[in-house]
């Protein structure tokens, strides 16, 4: 059964129920437990526990609403992080976070699908349906991500081929399964790489394991989504219908319609939506899922290359 036809009185672990409803990332959730912040009927919440939606949850002594578990809002942002910033809800050193410009929510909560580095730039997705934030980061489902790279030092056919058959990192083997060279000359290049999981710096590990650095990196897609060049740093654009149901068969939901804002909401978010950094004028006829290449300008994207020669 979908989460969506999920029963109400079928007891099912608190890190999925509550994920499902929109409070938190199954990940995030657990380290609650861990924590000791989140309790079920007054009780501390331990792993594995199994709930209902007639339980009651608080986090930090704060009611959690889960009526949202039968039904999930499934609500998806996209976001182009720029340097700086942390991909955490708060940061105990005080710098800005990625959820420091979202439009704010009364009932649910962003939940971010995986993070970047301080470092990194580019798209992150944000949702209020846990469940499909962990769908699309488990490893399992074989979501892909794409990133632009620039790297400084010598890059031979031998790295790449090495980079592609798999490398040992301190954590296990990793590889890209793509490489793209998308320009660049002498000992800067830029590539495009694809990863289907989204271990911590996994992209900066693997090239350094070649003896070269990345100097630049940004995240330019996530599975079906591609971060348009309309979209400047720290500016979010939600998604519509269509691309939310694409991504939720991209990791076997079943799609189910994003709920129409209240006239309030419409005049919140569009303030919010103003206090973004300027926005510039959308071209007519521009795809609306344009890729963004960050690559040098004048450069063209030969064709791609992928182990064993596939096309």
């Amino acid at each position: 059964m979908s989460p969506a036809g999920a029963s109400q009185d079928a007891p099912e672990r608190v890190q999925k129920l509550l994920a499902r409803a929109g409070v938190g990332s199954r990940r995030e959730i657990e380290g609650w437990m861990t924590e000791g912040r989140l309790t079920v009927n007054g009780e501390p919440a331990v792993p594995g526990q199994k709930a209902t939606v007639q339980d009651r949850f608080e986090l930090d002594g704060r009611r959690l609403e889960v009526s949202g578990a039968s039904q999930p809002v499934r609500r998806v942002l996209m976001y182009n992080k720029p340097e700086g910033e942390v991909t955490t809800r708060k940061d105990p050193e005080g710098r800005p976070t990625v959820f420091d410009r979202l439009p704010r929510l009364r009932e649910h909560r962003w939940v971010s699908i995986g993070r970047l580095d301080i470092n990194t730039t580019g798209l992150v997705l944000f949702t209020t349906d846990g469940e499909l934030a962990n769908r699309l980061m488990h490893p399992s489902n074989q979501v892909d991500r794409e990133y632009a790279v620039r790297v400084f030092g010598e890059v031979d056919e031998a790295m790449i081929q090495r980079l592609l058959e798999g490398v040992l990192l301190e954590d296990g083997v990793a590889r890209f399964t793509d490489i793209t060279p998308a320009g660049g000359t002498g000992h800067n290049q830029w590539f495009h790489v694809t990863l289907l999981e989204g271990r911590n710096r996994e992209v900066r590990r693997l090239w350094e394991s070649q003896g070269v650095k990345v100097s630049r990196l940004k995240r330019v897609r996530y599975g079906p989504v591609i971060l348009p060049s309309r979209l400047k740093m720290g500016q979010w654009e939600e998604l519509d219908q269509k691309a939310v149901d694409a991504l939720s068969r991209a990791v076997g939901l079943t799609p189910v319609p994003i709920p129409p804002k209240t006239p309030g909401e419409k005049a919140a978010q569009e303030r919010r939506r103003r206090k973004q950094p300027g926005r510039p004028v959308r071209r007519s006829g521009v795809e609306r899922w344009q890729v963004d290449d960050s690559r040098p300008a004048g450069t063209q994207r030969p064709p791609r290359r992928r182990p064993g020669g596939r096309d």
